[in-house]
């Protein structure tokens, strides 16, 4: 689904500008994973929050009854944040980052880093589910 909120019709068109923007292996990167939420959770909903001068794309946030995952570009790294992370089962392992805090998990991937895409398309759609069994209490 396509949200209205950016002036050129939806913010998806401006995740895509903001992909070709950073140009290197950080936007192949973002891309890779923007694509498999999208076929993992066919519903998802994606837009930008909080804009910012210094951020003035905002960050790419992907829903479904809720908050599943950000996405984020580094020097170094692309951050996968999932809201509810801490909630999750991670068999793959996948979990690498904000590992202490009670909610969220993340995902960092460098450059060279593999993505697991049958334990990631897993851990997208538990989000989903999670946010859907959330919402119907």
């Amino acid at each position: 689904m396509v949200s209205p909120s950016s002036p050129d019709g939806g913010d998806s068109a401006e995740i895509d500008q903001m992909i070709r923007e950073v140009g290197d292996w950080r936007g192949a990167k973002l891309s890779q994973l923007r694509s498999l939420i999208k076929k993992a959770v066919p519903d998802v909903e994606e837009d930008l929050k909080w804009r910012k001068p210094s951020n003035p794309h905002g960050v790419p946030t992907w829903s479904l009854h809720g908050g599943i995952c950000t996405g984020e570009t580094y020097q170094k790294a692309v951050k996968l944040t999932f809201f509810k992370g801490a909630s999750l089962e991670d068999p793959g392992k996948l979990f690498n980052s904000s590992l202490g805090g009670n909610t969220r998990r993340a995902i960092d991937f460098g450059e060279n880093d593999e993505v697991d895409e049958k334990a990631l398309t897993n851990l997208f759609r538990a989000a989903a589910q999670l946010n859907e069994s959330s919402s119907k209490r």
